[in-house]
């Protein structure tokens, strides 16, 4: 049997920050990645999954030395974010305001995750078992007996689930949670097109729902399109010829030419754990929680979480059960209020732009304008969302 101190389910962007804070601290920390894929690697093709790196998000992986290695891939700075509802005037955040040189970086997922495992297997204090997965587990407030698919045995003193919205550990650590479907999926469109790289986001709301621009590296870009269940499936089944007709009719005016090269879809649904720690089980990133995809912001709380658990973990002696469970829960009160508010928040506006009710239109707009020349309460609410 090999006692290990910190097991962590899931090698994903924030299971692999996790790891190398943790061995940072000195911990022995086993990560197990039920895929075999070689996520070290990096596909010459754009991958349709990206998140919106914030600053704050780009100082944590400088800080594990994540970055040098993104930033010699393929990534993309943008400076400007702007968002409108249908036909109505912008509201736009400009890096320049708050002098600040950009406000955040779009960068694919697979681009973070490999620069990641490159950092994670360098050090001895982590050790990764891919191709399987925890068959079970018994936990209690001493540590955790863990069942691996292939019959071995892992004793920790703690495990973290990092293994997604579906996490098997939440699952099988009883804990709950409050979820609800939006009953409207969301597409993701790579297009190529014929312009120089873009440095600006934007968002329009429609009475279907949103429909966003992402710029890419170089002259790639990703579009995402929020629409009734129904209509997303019937829109996966177009040709890429197709789907750039529709977008041609639907979207807001694109000031370039592009082609279609691939697109997916996924249902948008909100999931709260509702508790973040269960004895020697903790939960982080969207193993605790998913938000709606509207501001970008999901990795970046994974990140956040990371950053607090190994705040809370760095001078606690996880054999102690006392101290363990005094850390464990001064993380859930410093992440779990902060990412219900960010929840609350995205459902509030993505609701707000989504209600037809009469005159509320005319409301819409008048709060997007009002907050365009906000002045300091809109530079404050760029560095919020920055994470400054």
């Amino acid at each position: 049997m090999n006692k290990q101190h910190i097991v962590i389910n899931g090698g994903g962007m924030v299971g692999a920050t996790l790891a190398i804070l943790l061995a940072e601290q000195g911990r022995q920390v086993t990560v197990i990645e039920a895929s075999d894929k070689d996520f070290s690697q990096i596909s010459p093709e754009v991958d349709l999954r990206v998140s919106a790196i914030s600053a704050s998000s780009q100082q944590l992986l400088q800080q594990v030395g994540a970055w040098p290695l993104i930033a010699a891939q393929r990534h993309c700075p943008y400076m400007r974010l702007s968002t409108w509802q249908q036909g109505g005037e912008a509201l736009t955040f400009d890096a320049a305001d708050i002098q600040a040189p950009l406000l955040g970086y779009i960068i694919e997922n697979q681009v973070v995750q490999a620069s990641l495992w490159q950092v994670m297997v360098q050090y001895d204090t982590i050790k990764v078992l891919q191709g399987q997965g925890i068959q079970s587990f018994t936990n209690s407030a001493s540590g955790v007996m863990i069942q691996l698919a292939d019959g071995n045995e892992l004793q920790a003193d703690l495990l973290v689930g990092a293994d997604g919205a579906h996490s098997f550990c939440r699952q099988h650590g009883g804990i709950g949670i409050t979820a609800w479907d939006y009953r409207q999926s969301c597409m993701l469109v790579h297009i190529k097109t014929d312009s120089v790289q873009q440095d600006m986001t934007w968002q329009e709301f429609v009475s279907t729902g949103p429909r966003a621009f992402l710029p890419l590296a170089g002259q790639d870009a990703s579009l995402a399109w929020y629409h009734q269940n129904k209509t997303i499936a019937q829109m996966a089944q177009y040709s890429n010829e197709q789907l750039k007709q529709a977008i041609l009719q639907e979207f807001a005016p694109l000031k370039f030419d592009f082609e279609v090269v691939k697109h997916g879809a996924f249902p948008l649904v909100r999931r709260h754990a509702q508790q973040y720690y269960l004895d020697s089980l903790v939960l982080v990133g969207d193993a605790a929680h998913t938000i709606n995809p509207l501001a970008g912001q999901g990795v970046n709380l994974g990140f956040k979480d990371v950053q607090a658990l190994a705040a809370e973990l760095l001078l606690t002696d996880l054999s102690h059960q006392a101290d363990k469970a005094r850390a464990l829960a001064d993380y859930q009160s410093r992440r779990r209020p902060d990412n219900l508010l960010m929840q609350t928040a995205m459902d509030v506006f993505y609701k707000g732009f989504s209600c037809k009710l009469p005159g509320l239109s005319a409301l819409r707009q008048g709060a997007l304008t009002l907050a365009q020349h906000a002045g300091p309460i809109k530079h404050q609410v760029m560095k919020y969302a920055m994470g400054l």
